[in-house]
């Protein structure tokens, strides 16, 4: 697909799709959702505003256990595999957030035996905003000046995306505070 002056700019290996489920599909996987059992995270002994649920395996490299991807993910999981062009089973990890209203997730770059990461947006949109990557060495050495975004995105409600290559690993991303509650499915891939 050639771009167009209107076509958003992405960096490399970011791929958007908006409407990758339907609105029958959606109150389907909210309904499902709402079985799921959440808890606290905590990040650098910060207590975030979003409470998550890991299926597969965890952010924890110490090897934490988590239960099996649930029966009404795996359709999700079979769909998003095509749109990455994987295997099913190539998808690792499962990830749950939910973000009441007020909750952010701060600059960051995934967990570095995570690749390849594709995610769904549920009951509200949210703006995801990436900027080039810049290690704690390497700011404090430019004077750790405030950075802005590079590219910006607003992910609708029942759109995906896709972050593979230079967009997960040269990138790190931010979702600014919502404004109504969403949830955020994502899987990832395991690097090799």
């Amino acid at each position: 697909m050639e771009p167009s002056l209107f076509d958003p700019d992405f960096p490399d290996g970011f791929v958007y799709r908006p409407d990758f489920i339907s609105s029958e599909e959606e109150p389907q996987l909210v309904e499902a959702i709402g079985q799921v059992e959440f808890s606290a995270f905590e990040m650098r002994g910060v207590v975030a505003r979003r409470r998550v649920a890991f299926f597969g395996s965890s952010y924890d490299a110490g090897g934490t256990e988590t239960p099996p991807l649930p029966v009404f993910l795996l359709p999700l999981r079979e769909r998003a595999a095509a749109f990455a062009s994987v295997h099913p089973d190539a998808f690792a990890m499962a990830l749950i957030n939910e973000y009441p209203p007020g909750a952010p997730i701060g600059w960051h770059r995934d967990a570095p035996q995570y690749d390849t990461i594709f995610g769904v947006s549920l009951l509200s949109a949210c703006r995801m905003m990436l900027r080039p990557y810049v290690g704690p060495s390497a700011q404090r050495a430019a004077g750790g000046g405030r950075r802005r975004a590079t590219h910006q995105i607003t992910l609708d409600r029942r759109s995906a995306y896709l972050m593979a290559g230079a967009a997960r690993t040269a990138y790190e991303h931010h979702i600014p505070a919502v404004a109504e509650l969403r949830y955020s499915i994502t899987f990832r891939t395991l690097r090799p």
